[in-house]
C-alpha cells in the first residue's frame, strides 16, 4: 500500500498492539501504508535486538523512540539503561524515552527522589551523546507517583533537563499524562523555546478507568483529551516530528493487531491531525 501523505508524521507505538508479534507488526504497517514504528524493549528482546533491527530496516520503516529506560530509584538501573541505549543505537532509534521510577522503598521525599533522577540522567549522558541517542523525560500523571515516576507534571521534566544540552536531554510529551495540568500551555511553549521536545504520544483518557489505571488509556477520540489542541500547541513549538499513538488497554490488547492499527490510523487522523 502507498503511504497516504496525512500519515507521514503517524508512528504506530508498539504498547497499542502489545500482543501482536514484531513480525507481524512490521508486515501490519508495511500493508496499512505506516512508516513509523515506536519499540519497546521486552518485545524487541523477545523477538531479539538483531533481528528486529534487520527486520525494521528491509520493510523501510524508521524507529522513532524506544521505551525505556529510567526507573532511576532501584538497584542496577545503571547498567540497565547503558544497555538501553545500547540497543536503542543499534535499533536506529534516536530517542530513549525514560520513566524515572517510584519513590525508594520506605521514603517519602519526593524533592530527594526527583534530584536522584536528575543525577542519574547525568551520569548516562555521556553515554547516550557518543551513542547518538537522546534521553526523553516522560512526566506521568501525579497517580502514579509513589511507584512509577516522581515526575509528574513537564515543569518538572524541564527542570531536571535544564542541566544537560538540549541535544542529549529532551522531554516526551504524552497526552494521556499531562492534559489535566492548566499549566500545561504555557510549559509546552517552554518546552518549544528551550527545544526540548523529543517526542510526541498521543492516547485518550476514558472512564470510568479500568481497575489497574495504567491500562486506562484509549484510542485517539475514544474519551476526553482536546487532542487537536495538543497537536497544534506542540506544531507551535517548532516539534516537526512523529507522533505516536501509544494505548495501554487489555481490551485493545486482546483485539486483532490489524485492526487496532486501522482504528488508531482513524482516530489519529479525526482527532489529532
Amino acid at each position: 500500500m502507498s503511504a497516504d501523505p496525512r500519515l507521514e508524521r503517524f508512528s504506530l507505538n508498539q504498547a497499542t498492539t502489545k500482543r501482536w508479534p514484531v513480525d507481524e507488526t512490521v508486515d501490519g504497517c508495511v500493508k496499512q501504508g505506516v512508516t513509523q514504528l515506536g519499540l519497546w524493549r521486552d518485545q524487541v528482546g523477545t523477538f531479539g535486538l538483531e533481528r528486529t533491527a534487520a527486520l525494521v530496516r528491509s520493510a523501510g520503516l524508521t524507529v522513532t523512540t524506544l521505551c525505556r529506560g529510567g526507573f532511576f530509584t532501584t538497584p542496577g538501573w545503571f547498567d540497565d539503561n547503558r544497555r538501553a541505549i545500547d540497543e536503542a543505537a543499534a535499533l536506529q532509534a534516536p530517542v530513549l524515552v525514560l520513566v524515572s521510577g517510584g519513590l525508594p522503598d520506605g521514603s517519602r521525599d519526593l524533592d530527594a527522589a526527583r534530584r536522584t533522577v536528575g543525577d542519574a540522567i547525568g551520569e548516562l549522558v555521556p553515554h547516550a551523546e557518543a551513542a547518538g541517542v537522546r534521553l526523553a523525560i516522560e512526566p506521568l500523571h501525579p497517580m502514579f507517583a509513589s511507584d512509577r515516576c516522581v515526575v509528574s507534571t513537564l515543569s518538572n521534566a524541564l527542570d531536571l533537563a535544564a542541566p544537560y544540552p538540549p541535544s542529549a536531554v529532551g522531554v516526551a510529551v504524552d497526552t494521556y499524562h499531562l492534559w489535566w495540568d492548566d499549566q500545561i500551555w504555557k510549559q509546552l511553549a517552554r518546552a518549544g523555546a528551550e527545544g526540548r521536545i523529543a517526542c510526541f504520544q498521543v492516547a485518550d483518557w476514558i472512564t470510568p478507568l479500568p481497575e489497574g489505571v495504567l491500562l486506562g488509556r484509549g484510542l485517539p477520540g475514544t474519551g476526553c483529551v482536546e487532542l487537536r489542541r495538543f497537536r497544534e500547541a506542540v506544531d507551535a513549538t517548532g516539534y516537526t516530528g512523529p507522533i505516536e499513538v501509544e494505548v495501554f488497554h487489555e481490551a485493545v490488547w486482546s483485539r486483532p493487531g490489524a485492526d487496532v492499527l486501522a482504528e488508531s490510523i482513524e482516530g489519529y487522523l479525526t482527532h489529532v491531525l
